[in-house]
């Protein structure tokens, strides 16, 4: 049984601040800042917006380019690390948003940045073993950054779904491989509202080992090098890990570039890869390979090996906003409503 992606639908939302207007606040060069990260601005969700609405949005716009009735749904799994409840899960809420029928199994999913990753190896497993027709598998976040933190300059928002099914797939998953170990260079403890970091620790030994080893790891199982892909997109807590991690492994600029999303929406954590597989799927034509590696602190990493089928044709992207849809008709904030938004600061009534 060949599983797959049966549809997908991402949503970011509208709101952006620069790394310029957060720097003049904390005496911080916020060109420097740019571009060193590689970021000339991040998204910001409005007070209004969290990882559910966030969820619920991808969910409906991948639900609107499918003819899959929901009630087919058998799994819905959220993956986040800012689900809004501590003890209530996100996904039963995304299930009565798009209608699905009760008959199914939902769980949140947390694994730092690749949780959302994570939700579609389990429903590729579940569909593969036939005990569901369709899962759907969501990475969204708003992600949080204390107040003059490094992290600050890049923690954004945003999110993407796919529909995992082995009927009328889009792109076949053909492989999968994990790697994971026990490094601690990012976390936030039950209550804290900001997480904290281990700073230079969190380039190596923890991303650039973890998603270098998933990647060959990947490339060795399938017997294939960067060369036999059309795209990649690793995961991008910034714009310059991703582009260094690239060439490492060899892969081109032209093939990172159109899922390469953090220099103008920034670190989405859970939403990174999904949304940025989204963005290759705006665009892909039958017959391309897409090569993607997740990255999640405390760590791990979760790579797979894509194929995009002739279903894309007839597949009709046109029906929910694409990527570059949802990166438009932007609106700029200056740090006081960022700060608000952000609930950095709070009214008198509140």
């Amino acid at each position: 049984m060949e599983v797959g992606i049966v549809s997908y639908g991402a949503y970011v939302p509208r709101y952006r601040i620069t790394p310029e207007e957060i720097g003049k606040v904390w005496g911080v060069d916020g060109k420097s800042m740019s571009k060193g990260l590689m970021i000339s601005c991040k998204s910001v969700p409005s007070p209004e917006e969290d990882t559910i609405t966030i969820s619920v949005e991808a969910a409906r716009n991948m639900m609107r380019r499918c003819e899959v009735n929901p009630k087919d749904i058998g799994a819905i799994y959220v993956g986040s690390e800012s689900h809004p409840y501590a003890v209530k899960p996100s996904g039963t809420i995304v299930a009565e948003a798009i209608e699905a029928a009760p008959h199914l199994t939902v769980a949140d999913f947390e694994f730092a940045c690749k949780a959302g990753t994570a939700a579609i190896q389990t429903c590729m497993g579940l569909v593969g073993s036939g005990m569901i027709k369709y899962g759907v598998a969501i990475g969204a976040d708003t992600s949080q950054g204390a107040p003059g933190d490094a992290l600050e300059y890049s923690a954004s928002a945003g999110g993407a779904a796919f529909l995992i099914g082995a009927e009328k797939t889009i792109a076949t998953i053909d492989h999968t491989y994990s790697y994971t170990t026990d490094t601690p260079d990012f976390w936030r403890r039950e209550g804290q509202m900001y997480p904290r970091h281990g700073g230079r620790f969190t380039g190596e030994p923890a991303y650039f080992k973890h998603v270098i080893s998933g990647a060959k790891g990947l490339l060795e199982r399938t017997n294939t090098t960067a060369k036999d892909y059309t795209y990649a997109v690793f995961h991008q807590p910034n714009g310059k890990f991703p582009t260094r991690v690239a060439k490492q492994l060899g892969f081109a600029d032209l093939q990172l570039t159109t899922g390469l999303l953090a220099p103008t929406i920034g670190n989405t954590y859970s939403g990174a890869v999904p949304l940025g597989l989204a963005a290759i799927l705006d665009e892909a034509k039958p017959g391309d390979r897409i090569f993607a590696v997740a990255y999640g602190s405390g760590a791990g990493s979760d790579a797979f090996a894509i194929t995009v089928t002739n279903e894309i044709d007839s597949y009709p992207r046109h029906k929910a906003p694409s990527v570059k849809d949802l990166n438009s008709n932007l609106k700029f904030l200056d740090y006081a409503t960022y700060a608000k938004f952000r609930g950095k600061i709070m009214l008198g009534s509140e």
